[in-house]
């Protein structure tokens, strides 16, 4: 073994246990905010052996390739400094396609691209950059994956039984999401059942019977009630947590009030690009402008990321003299036809 070698060795061993060393995409899912997308669900797996799920979207994935770049990408690709690191390659943007077979196609690069992030040197994986990307956030904490293609354990098929056992003091669980089995080795579950354990799978999957069927399910999907023996720890389930947005479509003939559910937080600040494609999305009308009242209650129209920037600013600043739902965003929209240049100032 060389002398690099060793060092290198030496340096990760004095890595702190919770930085995160292999990630592996699990599955992807399909969300609805103010654009449809999908997201990756990623397994990370840390120094020190724990395991748990983030959820990131590609855009994610290159803005932290930008950062990196910019901090340790060589002037001069032939020249390497001291605070420089040849970063792997990032898959490119796809701009036109199907959403989902652009997400599925991107799954083999993307992990390929975080085993080599992930592989490269010891002092590379203390960047705060790189380790808040892979932290698991309060949200991501809070989220049940729907699915998990990736991570399926190999096992037996589902059979046929009549258990006989203590309904009291036998492990079980409450199952909290409904689950359609993949294949003949996994339950088909329904919010509602208790289902009683057998054995543990893997970290992420259990054995069970329910309906006189005995098979595999994912954990995330249930609430454990009785653990099996050698598990000290119940799984507590965590619903989906939306916010309200309050949009108002002003027309010469009236005004239709809608207040649409996105799963974005409170404090998200959404791009023009995106509030309009979702606007076209719930009004189903395609020439439109987007707007917001100032604190005069003239309405402004809004034209760029600067202007949602500034609209969400004022928005909060008259927070205080409007009372709204815990769960409702500061700022509120108003759409109008793009092609009407008439004023709507009257008070709503």
């Amino acid at each position: 073994m060389s002398l690099q070698q060793l060092r290198d060795e030496s340096d990760f061993d004095q890595l702190p246990h919770n930085v995160p060393v292999t990630a592996t995409i699990a599955d992807i899912e399909e969300k609805k905010g103010f654009i449809d997308y999908y997201r990756f669900v990623i397994e990370v797996k840390t120094k020190g052996g724990s395991k748990y799920f983030i959820y990131r979207r590609y855009r994610e994935f290159f803005t932290l390739h930008q950062t990196l770049e910019s901090k340790y990408s060589p002037e001069e690709s032939d020249r390497q400094g001291q605070n420089t690191c040849p970063l792997p390659p990032l898959p490119g943007k796809v701009f036109l396609g199907n959403k989902r077979e652009i997400a599925e196609g991107r799954i083999p690069e993307l992990n390929t691209y975080m085993k080599r992030l992930l592989g490269l040197p010891a002092w590379f994986l203390l960047d705060d950059t790189l380790r808040m990307f892979f932290y698991q956030t309060d949200q991501d904490s809070q989220q049940q994956p729907r699915a998990l293609r990736r991570l399926r354990p190999q096992t037996r098929k589902v059979k046929t039984i009549k258990p006989k056992m203590d309904l009291f003091s036998s492990p079980r669980a409450e199952v909290i999401f409904d689950f359609r089995g993949n294949g003949k080795e996994e339950l088909n579950l329904k919010k509602g059942e208790v289902i009683f354990l057998l054995q543990r799978v893997n970290a992420d999957w259990l054995e069970g019977t329910v309906n006189n069927q005995t098979g595999i399910f994912p954990q995330s999907f249930v609430k454990i009630i009785k653990p099996l023996p050698d598990s000290n720890t119940e799984g507590e389930g965590e619903g989906h947590t939306y916010s309200c947005l309050r949009c108002f479509l002003l027309t010469p003939s009236g005004v239709d009030t809608r207040d649409v559910c996105v799963e974005e937080e409170l404090t998200t600040q959404p791009t023009y690009k995106d509030l309009l494609f979702h606007m076209r999305n719930v009004f189903k009308v395609n020439d439109i402008a987007l707007n917001y009242r100032d604190m005069e209650g003239d309405l402004i129209r809004v034209v760029d990321d600067e202007d949602i920037q500034l609209m969400i600013k004022e928005s909060r600043g008259q927070e205080s003299k409007i009372k709204r739902p815990v769960n409702q965003f500061p700022w509120e929209l108003y759409v109008t036809l793009a092609s009407d240049f008439s004023v709507y100032n009257t008070e709503l």
